[in-house]
């Protein structure tokens, strides 16, 4: 390093600290400026000593920047544990944190790709359909106890007696870890016949490795169990930073698994990552729950009332759910005996499918449950509906420009995200091809998100189960029909489950206004808001679609990584544009809702760096004498 070059490092960094550290560096030794650097290095270390040393040296100073390390602290804490008291702050919340674990799950992806796919794309399938059980088990008892019939009923007890709410939490809890566990020792037995019933065709020798997979996963299943009912209860207390970032560090256990077990362990490498990532999803959230009081206990009371509420509860959301996941079953069916690697190109366009959804249909509903469980309570009908139709049109209005863009640019982006060389340009058309015919419901279905919970709100799990009952024996048909009959393989899959979804979201939200009884003014507000909506972005498609293909053809050269990110990068900013200008001109209500997620991102650093908030961080423990 030449010396001119060092002395303008130094006087960088010295004026970074002069404007950061509070006048520290205020009177610098012209001793500083000799020419030599070894001269400088011992002077300027020397320096740095003498300033801390210096008992002369600024208190003040000290103080200023020890109260401004304590107030970041204070207001990092308040942002993790503090409640969130409307639906759009605490979407807000679950949305930032989702978009991260969606950007994780999507690295996770890649790297399973990276390690996997190629000339082992059939391993991959396996590891995809192991999956399959374990999750079905999870659902049918976990979630299915939680979302309509757990929450409800804890959230209810909790405005009453906290003593009793978590008396509920530890005996629900233990009933449903008691049903779990036995269960999965039959499946655990079993795992090779299972495997075969929903895969048959694989190999013995695939079968044999799904098998051992599967148990594996039924470990991990174990600690998401545990760590769903303390999200619940942190949800119900209407806290959602720490359950929304528990995801994170999942996929970032089955991350560290893919890249630092499978040179030894192989496939089994990311299966026993997924094991460490449901251990840090309950570990994460372990802290906060005790901290809102709940202290478990060892009892399987069954006959309270409370608990016996949410045992009645339960068996109409279990069999729902268990409806869904014949999705799962029938995908798993019929793709292992499509060619090798169907089943995963089939898991990664409905990856990122999923994310309009999750991201916004997801998280809307689930900051709106609490909120939506509360009036149906309070028995205010009114409130119930506007509050129903404002977070649907919200969730209509983030969704929509994401689902388009993921039609029109189906192949750069599956490119970009999972692009390798073990990743073909075969692979790359059928997934955008498959990842455009499942966008096409993106919206719907995080529409449905919301629709199903606000049943649940209203105690209400018979109409979703049945109606959830006939939308799967017409998956099944279409299913089948597509695949077998016309041969449209994993696009045949993706088509039966575009269709169930957009015809099962009208069917359950024509039943749900039918039950609500939406009077003439709001009815208005809907059909005219989503009739905006629905030309703003036919409008935005188009906007996307052209600038790509001029792009395409005249300007980028998309064999390249760079030039392709210009692409998405360029044609996403237009289509943007394009979308907030439309919705500003057809005065869509919902632009609102943007404008202040942005004005929550940009204010993220002062609510770091402000006095802390008055009202209390987190809940006082209750009394457990």
């Amino acid at each position: 390093m030449d010396y001119p070059s060092f002395r303008c490092l130094i006087n960088r960094f010295k004026h970074f600290l002069q404007i950061n550290c509070c006048g520290f560096f205020s009177h610098v030794p012209d001793s500083l400026r000799e020419n030599h650097p070894h001269a400088q290095v011992r002077l300027f270390f020397a320096f740095i000593r003498s300033q801390f040393s210096n008992c002369t040296f600024g208190y003040r100073h000290r103080g200023h920047i020890i109260s401004h390390m304590r107030r970041f602290l204070q207001n990092g804490s308040s942002l993790l544990f503090r409640r969130q008291t409307n639906i759009l702050s605490a979407a807000f919340v679950i949305m930032v944190t989702y978009g991260l674990s969606q950007v994780m799950g999507l690295i996770k992806t890649r790297l399973l790709i990276s390690y996997f796919f190629g000339s082992k794309a059939a391993i991959l399938d396996i590891y995809y359909a192991a999956f399959v059980i374990p999750d079905t088990l999870f659902q049918l008892l976990v979630i299915g106890s939680l979302s309509a019939a757990f929450i409800p009923v804890f959230t209810r007890y909790l405005s009453k007696s906290q003593s009793q709410a978590w008396y509920i939490a530890s005996a629900s809890l233990n009933l449903v870890l008691l049903a779990f566990f036995l269960l999965s020792l039959v499946i655990f037995a079993f795992a090779p016949f299972f495997s075969r019933l929903i895969a048959p065709g694989f190999n013995l020798g695939q079968i044999s490795v799904m098998a051992s997979l599967l148990r594996v996963m039924l470990v991990a299943q174990l600690f998401f169990t545990v760590s769903s009912f303390l999200t619940a209860i942190i949800h119900s207390h209407q806290r959602f930073l720490i359950p929304a970032l528990a995801p994170i560090v999942y996929n970032l256990g089955i991350i560290a698994g893919t890249v630092f077990l499978s040179p030894a362990l192989g496939i089994f490498g990311p299966a026993v990552g997924v094991v460490l990532g449901a251990f840090f999803h309950m570990a994460l959230q372990a802290p906060l729950t005790f901290r809102l009081g709940f202290r478990p206990q060892a009892l399987l009371d069954w006959r309270h009332p409370g608990v016996k509420e949410t045992l009645r509860l339960m068996p109409p959301r279990a069999l729902a759910l268990g409806i869904d996941q014949i999705e799962m079953f029938v995908a798993v069916f019929l793709a292992s005996l499509m060619a090798s690697g169907s089943l995963t190109l089939l898991n990664v366009a409905r990856l990122l499918y999923a994310i309009p959804s999750t991201l916004f249909g997801v998280t809307l509903g689930q900051a709106a449950m609490p909120t939506l469980s509360r009036l149906s309570s309070d028995s205010d009908q009114q409130a119930f509906r506007r509050t129903l139709v404002d977070t649907l049109l919200q969730a209509v209005f983030f969704a929509l420009p994401l689902s388009i863009l993921f039609i029109v640019l189906r192949v750069p982006i599956v490119r970009l995200v999972f692009g390798s060389r073990s990743f073909p340009w075969a692979a790359t058309l059928t997934t955008g091809k498959t990842l455009a015919v499942l966008a096409s419901a993106a919206t719907f279905t995080a529409i449905m998100q919301l629709v199903v919970r606000a049943f649940y709100a209203l105690h209400d799990t018979k109409t979703p189960l049945f109606i959830g009952l006939a939308a799967a024996a017409f998956d099944v048909t279409l299913a089948v029909v597509a695949t077998r009959v016309f041969g449209l393989g994993v696009i045949g899959l993706a088509l039966a489950i575009s269709v169930t979804a957009v015809l099962e979201t009208f069917v359950l939200f024509a039943f749900l206004s039918r039950r609500l009884h939406l009077d003439p003014p709001l009815a208005s507000r809907l059909v005219t808001s989503l009739a905006k909506l629905g030309i703003t972005g036919l409008i935005t498609g188009f906007s996307l679609w052209l600038p790509m293909r001029f792009l395409d053809q005249f300007v980028f050269d998309t064999t390249r990584t760079l030039p392709l990110i210009a692409l998405t990068f360029s044609t996403s900013i237009i289509g943007l544009i394009v979308y907030l200008f439309l919705s500003f001109l057809f005065r869509v209500n919902e632009l609102s809702a943007f404008v202040a997620l942005l004005q929550r991102l940009f204010s993220l650093g002062r609510q770091l760096t402000s006095p802390p908030p008055a009202e209390p961080i987190i809940l006082p423990a209750p009394d457990q004498n």
